[in-house]
């Protein structure tokens, strides 16, 4: 399986968190993780930043935020030009799908750790 370069937005030190999860899981698989929380941290390692920091070569974004916390990212995950966006369950964002679809950025309806679990990340 090809690293994937994921970038998670909505990453939580807290372990109860479905992102802490889902970092620690990407990096036990192999893939590269950036990741951007409200608060900075670290989870396995791995630095938990603030803001929009400037990032190259991300294969997929994976959203752990609800929709109306996803509106101050449009722009920069745009900006990004990933392959893919994975709207994890409870982030589903018809608008921002739909802005991704125009610059032809694949996006998901789907859980990163079960796509994980089950080889099809």
């Amino acid at each position: 399986m090809a690293s994937k370069k994921t970038l998670v937005i909505g990453a939580s030190e807290n372990p109860a968190r479905y992102s802490y999860l889902a970092v620690n899981k990407l990096k036990n698989y192999g893939h590269p993780v950036e990741a951007i929380g409200k608060r900075k941290g670290s989870v396995n390692n791995i630095e938990i930043v603030t803001g929009t920091p400037p990032l190259k070569d991300i294969d997929t974004v994976t959203l752990y935020l609800n929709p109306v916390n996803q509106q101050p990212y449009y722009d920069y995950i745009l900006s990004l030009n990933p392959k893919r966006i994975i709207f994890n369950p409870g982030t589903e964002n018809p608008e921002l799908e739909a802005l991704a679809g125009e610059k032809n950025i694949e996006t998901l309806e789907a859980c990163t750790l079960v796509m994980l679990s089950t080889n099809q990340y």
